[in-house]
């Protein structure tokens, strides 16, 4: 075993060149020959467009080419596809509009881009697109999705009357409303899961470069997946074939799922660079990402659970309204069904659940997978509904979760997912120790003595990651298989390089894959190298999202470990004069027990390519592939607690103290996932109590910069207290389960269930700003106030 191995916490290799400014991102490119894009964006959320006139732009000094959607058609560029097909529960198909990377005949959304501009500089882009003039028929907009729904609603999509996308559902509605109607107690629900803006620290860029002499093309792009990205820009827009395409995703800055997705810019820059026979290059600017990155959540739910006397949940029923904006991006249609009704069984033993969800269109941007994408959606209501069941019974919170808690494995819920292992009983005592549940009493006496209020929330959460197998969710309309890649190459002078399919924008895969390498030869951590990004250099992949990294990309990386050793076995086992079944790997070499003979790691290389010396048959060199396709989801879980404090003159929210008791299986770095953690738990606390993308009823976004939309910072976040309680994942080769999402989902119920107990008032919706807190507390005191 490896100083650096699993379970150790290494040093992130890669930070070395980001705190020096030495990263590479895709803005950092200059191109040979390179142009700059800048777009011409719609100002109404719906309107049709009857002209575009470019003279003045096209007559200011360094402008190139101005192009239209029009000309973007008639080249034969596809329409943006959605990557899931879900099936309404009568049987008809999803609805999808048409969306073209620049719009022909009409906008959907402020945002909407019409024409772009090329031009000798940025600058020069930019200035010429505001003077391109495009002459609107301005339309009647509709921008929350429960009102797309409603009779006489404006319509987006001739497709899709009503602006309905999908009506489908998930569970056995009779035996749900059997059990409700027969339910001791009844509890209801409705709530909203805000709208939300990815922000991810580097903005999206992209550079296109055509090269006429091969006709080949090369796009620079900050992507989560640049083998997808390279699929669908071939496959299914037409812009160059694939064998003709090069997708490169250097050093990202962040993605929370808003870069898994090819956009309309890149789509566009890649075609401008053939238009012109020029490196295009385009980086958004912070108001463009608020108009045009693929929103997060937007949900209206309702929900009853029944209970029976002892208080063990008999039946659970949701409806729910998603919102996915103007057009069906990749995972949107996903996100509200498969990524989330399939959790709505939480960490409960629930014999009866049905879910109904409705998709519409509406004048927004588009919303797709965004940190958790569906599992936060699912927790929240989930652990809403038992803080509101607990109070309205008058129970223990943490003793109706442990009622109802799933006791033992595999458990197959009614909603699909089998979970495979866990000890949800164990996290949730591991996080009441840690938050010291029983001081809390003395530490509400001692703030109600200040003049403040103290609330204390739980939220017991688990989510699906991993997303797996192929064959499965092929079945339920995935367009792609959901495996992933490696490769291992072991150099003649015994270094090693690994090539995965996985991408990295932040989770550290340049030291965490190296340590399971390390842990498995014992070779020094230095002489890996990670190799990912580059579909010119790697083998196809899926890339990185939902937490699938570990779980699928390592297991990838271990299979193909397991075609190296089983060779290097062979190689020492005919060198050494032994069996490979006896040769012992460790260490940095491969030595023959009971003798005195060993090979250092870099003369078994040196064997393999100089190939002198090998067994009979075997091939020259060292060098092995994987395709790894999971047998299941993976399930991490665990409970938060979070303790608040607020100020009743003010609303003020102040978190004083979070606990975090998590269940990730196998922990390579407990490093790095502390810190993942961290980030997800930020990232809810701002949910919880600041973010919200605002639209106004014609559809103008409110909320189009830092000044309006309030992101967390660091005195809106404590200091975490993180504890492990891991139960080993028995459907992977390490045990892994999933850490990035985590944070992000079993935070936001947290938070608000310890407001709602300190104001003492259940009423209180996401944000919890200070004006809603102060309302709510103002609401509560309204009736003693008139007796």
């Amino acid at each position: 075993m490896s100083e650096n191995g699993i379970g150790k916490p290494v040093k992130r290799r890669e930070d070395r060149r980001f705190l020096t400014g030495r990263g590479r991102y895709t803005d950092d490119l200059r191109m040979e020959n390179q142009a700059y894009a800048a777009f011409v964006r719609s100002p109404h959320a719906h309107a049709r467009v009857s002209g575009i006139d470019a003279a003045a732009a096209l007559e200011q000094e360094g402008v190139i080419r101005v192009l239209t959607g029009p000309e973007l058609v008639a080249d034969g560029i596809g329409n943006i596809i959605t990557g899931w097909a879900i099936t309404s529960k009568d049987g008809a198909p999803m609805k999808v509009g048409d969306w073209s990377a620049l719009a022909t005949d009409r906008v959907r959304y402020v945002g909407d881009a019409v024409a772009v501009v090329i031009a000798e500089t940025r600058q020069g882009a930019r200035n010429a697109a505001e003077l391109v003039e495009v002459s609107y028929e301005e339309l009647p907009a509709v921008a929350r999705g429960d009102r797309a729904l409603q009779p006489g609603a404006p319509q987006l999509h001739d497709v899709a009357p009503g602006n309905l996308v999908f009506d489908w559902e998930i569970g056995d509605a009779a035996a749900t409303d059997a059990a409700l109607a027969a339910a001791a107690t009844v509890v209801e629900l409705s709530l909203e899961n805000n709208r939300l803006a990815p922000n991810a620290m580097e903005p999206r860029s992209a550079v296109a470069v055509h090269d006429p002499a091969e006709d080949h093309y090369t796009l620079y792009t900050t992507s989560q997946n640049p083998h997808v990205a390279r699929l669908v820009l071939s496959a299914f827009y037409q812009v160059a074939p694939e064998h003709k395409l090069r997708v490169v995703a250097p050093d990202v800055g962040g993605g929370f799922g808003s870069k898994i997705y090819i956009y309309p810019e890149e789509i566009t820059c890649l075609w401008a660079a053939m238009k012109t026979g020029r490196s295009v290059k385009w980086t958004s600017e912070r108001n463009e990402a608020f108009m045009t990155d693929a929103h997060g959540r937007d949900h209206v739910t309702t929900a009853r659970m029944g209970f029976d006397e002892g208080g063990r949940i008999t039946g659970f029923k949701v409806e729910t309204i998603a919102n996915l904006g103007a057009y069906c991006s990749l995972f949107a249609t996903a996100t509200p069904t498969y990524l989330y009704a399939t959790l709505l069984s939480g960490q409960y033993d629930i014999p009866a659940i049905h879910a109904n969800v409705k998709a519409a269109y509406s004048n927004t941007v588009p919303v797709d997978a965004y940190r958790g994408a569906g599992r936060p959606e699912a927790t929240y209501l989930v652990e809403r509904m038992m803080t509101t069941a607990a109070r309205q019974m008058g129970m223990e919170e943490a003793e109706l979760r442990r009622r109802n808690f799933i006791q033992s494995f595999p458990h197959q819920t009614p909603v699909i997912m089998c979970y495979d292992a866990g000890d949800f009983p164990g996290n949730l005592d591991k996080a009441m120790a840690a938050a010291d549940v029983a001081g809390f009493p003395a530490r509400r006496a001692e703030a109600a003595a200040r003049g403040m209020l103290r609330g204390l929330g739980y939220s017991c959460y688990i989510e699906a990651c991993g997303i797996a197998p192929s064959k499965a969710v092929g079945a339920l309309g995935a367009g792609v298989g959901l495996w992933e890649s490696a490769e291992m190459r072991v150099n003649p002078v015994g270094t090693i390089e690994i090539l995965t399919g996985s991408h990295s924008h932040g989770q550290g895969h340049e030291t965490t894959f190296a340590q399971i390498v390390a842990d498995r030869f014992g070779v020094p951590i230095e002489s890996i190298s990670i190799l990912h990004g580059d579909t010119d250099k790697v083998q196809f992949g899926m890339g990185t999202y939902g937490s699938r990294s570990g779980a699928v990309g390592m297991s990838a990386i271990v299979r193909a470990m397991d075609k190296v050793e089983a060779k290097v076995r062979r190689i020492a086992a005919h060198l050494l004069d032994g069996a490979p079944e006896d040769i012992v790997i460790e260490d940095g070499q491969a030595r023959l027990p009971g003798t005195n003979r060993s090979l250092a790691w870099h003369e078994i290389g040196l064997a393999a390519y100089t190939a002198h010396d090998l067994p009979e048959g075997m091939e020259p060199g060292l060098k092995e592939t994987a395709f790894y396709d999971p047998v299941n989801f993976t399930f991490p879980a665990g409970t938060y607690i979070c303790e608040v404090e607020v100020d009743p003159q003010t609303g003020v929210v102040r978190i004083v103290q979070f606990t975090a008791a998590d269940d990730f299986g196998t922990v390579i770095n407990p490093m790095i996932v502390e810190g993942q953690v961290h980030g997800g738990v930020a990232q809810g606390i701002g949910q919880a109590l600041l973010e919200q993308v605002v639209y106004d009823e014609a559809g103008q976004l409110l909320t189009g910069s830092y000044m309006d939309y309030c992101m967390p910072r660091a005195d809106d976040v404590p200091f975490y207290t993180i504890t492990h309680n891991a139960t080993v994942c028995p459907g992977n080769p390490l045990g892994m389960k999933g850490c990035g999402e985590a944070g992000a989902i079993g935070s936001p119920p947290a938070v608000i269930n310890a407001v709602t107990d300190a104001i003492g008032t259940n009423d209180l919706s996401m944000p919890a700003t200070p004006m809603k807190v102060w309302q709510a507390l103002a609401g509560a005191r309204a009736p003693a106030a008139a007796e």
